[in-house]
């Protein structure tokens, strides 16, 4: 049985019966595999970007300065408080 190292080595198969044969002798190396699971995020934030209108930034930054807030900040606090309130 021959192993995998590379997705790429993965043909495209004409048939159902082809796949079937090509997985009868091949394997997927464990290592590879393992590096395609979804692993958790641990950082504690993740960048993210958004497009507003010029005019609505300026409208929350305003609004933040007079609250002595970071525009970021309030903006995810407000996204915070309305996930809580949907769910």
């Amino acid at each position: 049985m021959r192993t995998l190292k590379r997705w790429s080595d993965i043909p495209p198969f004409a048939s159902p019966q082809a796949e079937m044969d090509f997985w009868a002798q091949h394997t997927i190396d464990p290592a590879l595999m393992d590096a395609s699971l979804l692993k958790a995020d641990n950082r504690e934030s993740t960048t993210v970007t958004l497009r507003f209108d010029p005019r609505m930034l300026a409208r929350i930054k305003r609004l933040a300065r007079s609250r002595y807030l970071n525009y970021q900040s309030m903006v995810k606090q407000w996204l915070a408080e309305r996930l809580e309130k949907e769910l």
